[in-house]
């Protein structure tokens, strides 16, 4: 798939979600087909990126059997600098629950070197797993269409509980037991 279809694909994801909140006041439910939960995320395999609380290799998501929480950042983007505190805090406090990790769509090892990731998530006190998702697969098949974004999918890959911009250490934790309880 080229790049710019991708992100033409994502733009509608966000025009068609601010739509529906300017007409009707809420998001509209994209996970859902009335009362039934959409089926599991198909996995998606991204390069891991050697960092503090990271390493170098790869990482599923979601992977199988576990309950998988995602949260897309930019390193451009200052709602995400905002964000890390509080994705600390629900790290240290909910993290061995679930797979956590942190993913940038930017184009890394491209435009944006790995050492640029690697020292926004030092000055950031990232201390968990990032990877880079540079052709925006996952992204995608998790409709965001903003940043920063939390994801949190249940244990079969279904997404459970997804919310766009900035959130408290409690509302992360919120959103994580419910895929958690799922």
């Amino acid at each position: 798939m080229k790049r710019r279809n991708l992100l033409a694909g994502l733009a509608s994801v966000g025009a068609i979600g601010g739509a529906g909140l300017v007409a009707t006041g809420t998001i509209p439910d994209i996970f859902s087909n009335g009362n039934e939960t959409l089926g599991p995320v198909e996995p998606t395999t991204l390069d891991t990126i050697e960092a503090p609380g990271s390493r170098d290799g790869e990482v599923t998501i979601p992977p199988n059997n576990q309950a998988t929480f995602v949260d897309f950042f930019g390193t451009w983007c200052a709602p995400c600098v905002e964000q890390m505190p509080a994705l600390g805090e629900t790290e240290d406090r909910i993290g061995d629950e679930v797979l956590f990790v942190s993913v940038t769509t930017e184009d890394v090892g491209g435009s944006v070197s790995e050492e640029t990731v690697v020292e926004w998530w030092r000055e950031n006190d990232g201390d968990w797993l990032v990877a880079a998702d540079v052709t925006a697969e996952l992204a995608a098949k998790l409709n965001v269409g903003a940043y920063p974004t939390a994801v949190a999918l249940d244990r079969t890959g279904r997404i459970q509980w997804s919310e766009s911009g900035i959130h408290t250490a409690d509302e992360l934790v919120s959103g994580i037991e419910i895929a958690l309880n799922a």
